[in-house]
């Protein structure tokens, strides 16, 4: 592998593998001391509950919640701190905290933890760029989020009992909201389409000779150059 692409992808990896060290520390420190820390959550439109916005996605239910968490997280921060690793940083924290803000202005009543939220965010995040950028990697991005990705559509819908789905739709909205704030910064391997001229537009700046070239006689073209050193002619006049 090149030197160099190893070294981009150890960038890419290191980050979420601290942040996944650290919510499974954080659980296995939970287990052993058999306290319930719940109350680290966000509690919507209470101040105390103001910190779950930092807390919450550090804090999981048991090891099946946070398990099917990891995974996900992983593959989809590396993804962002890979592909579009200028603003991986902003992005990505920008999401943790519009989530955690979102939710606690919108949020039902309840505690909500977990790192679901801003998975939601990077899921929507990378999809929407496809459509904002318009740009090959971003297009081919979003498809593989569309087909790998899918199944976390039903979980904006109030479809189970003690799944917080409002988290996972307004960490969609936040990740909807960062992609466009940022579409514009394009990476130095992007470049948009341009879907605005007309494909007989681009096909004709391909010809190095005029299109109808061989379609004339030469007598033709002869006397439609004779016709245009007329007009050029400044003593030419047409007689009646």
């Amino acid at each position: 592998m090149n030197e160099s692409i190893s070294k981009k992808l150890f960038e890419s990896f290191k980050i979420p593998l601290y942040f996944i060290a650290l919510i499974w520390v954080i659980h296995i420190a939970q287990v052993i001391t058999g306290l319930d820390w719940a109350d680290f959550g966000v509690y919507p439109r209470r101040i105390w509950g103001l910190k779950g916005i930092i807390t919450s996605p550090l804090i999981h239910g048991d090891f099946g919640h946070l398990s099917a968490n990891t995974l996900s997280l992983f593959i989809l921060s590396s993804f962002i701190f890979y592909f579009y690793r200028s603003i991986s940083l902003q992005v990505v924290l920008s999401i943790y905290l519009l989530s955690g803000i979102s939710l606690w202005l919108f949020g039902r009543p309840v505690f909500h933890i977990g790192a679901s939220g801003i998975i939601y965010g990077f899921v929507s995040f990378i999809f929407w760029n496809g459509i904002f950028r318009r740009n090959i990697k971003s297009i081919a991005l979003a498809l593989f989020v569309l087909i790998q990705f899918n199944g976390m559509f039903l979980g904006i819908f109030p479809t189970e009992k003690g799944i917080s789905w409002d988290g996972h739709f307004l960490g969609a909205l936040s990740g909807i909201f960062v992609s466009f704030i940022f579409k514009g910064s394009l990476e130095p391997n992007e470049k948009k389409i341009n879907f605005t001229s007309s494909p007989d537009e681009d096909i004709e700046k391909t010809f190095f000779l005029p299109p109808d070239t061989f379609s004339k006689t030469k007598a033709e073209r002869q006397r439609e150059k004779d016709r245009e050193n007329d007009d050029n002619n400044p003593w030419y006049s047409t007689w009646t």
